[in-house]
């Protein structure tokens, strides 16, 4: 797809179901190489598995997503690649901000927020610096993607 060119609602369709079949097995692979499989993405961006309550059923989940480690925080990027919509992760995390973060075989607690907008512009940089593609996501979609930061419990 072009950059900048929104996703068509059956791209959006395919998109959500690819996201769902290859985040699945990109957790199994990570957790059973404790992450030295499936630890980095494309350019060498780092991945760490979130883990959250399902606001519907109160199942336990998980997301692998890349992040960027700033001291004991950890910022994650609700882009779902740029989709109209945000990903399903970071609605659960709004109605229950407390979950748990994996970075290779070590598991953390924390609590999820939105960065302020002056949060996000200062992030931002170094979000793309690490995965440019953030950019063109941002420029698919008219909602403002939002930099999530994960703080310590």
């Amino acid at each position: 797809m072009p950059t900048g060119k929104p996703f068509t609602p059956t791209e959006e369709r395919l998109g959500s179901v690819f996201i769902h079949y290859v985040s699945k097995l990109n957790t199994l692979v990570y957790r059973a190489s404790s992450g030295r499989i499936f630890g980095t993405w494309l350019r060498g961006a780092p991945v760490g598995l979130l883990v959250y309550k399902g606001r519907k059923s109160g199942r336990m989940l998980t997301t692998p997503l890349l992040y960027l480690a700033d001291g004991d925080r950890v910022m994650v990027v609700a882009s779902k690649g740029g989709m109209s919509h945000h990903p399903l992760w970071y609605v659960n995390l709004l109605g229950e901000p407390a979950c748990e973060f994996e970075i290779g075989a070590e598991r953390k607690s924390y609590r999820a927020r939105t960065a302020t907008t002056e949060e996000r512009t200062a992030y931002w940089p170094r979000l793309t610096a690490m995965y440019p593609d953030y950019d063109d996501y941002q420029a698919r979609t008219d909602r403002q993607i939002p930099v999530v930061i994960l703080e310590p419990r």
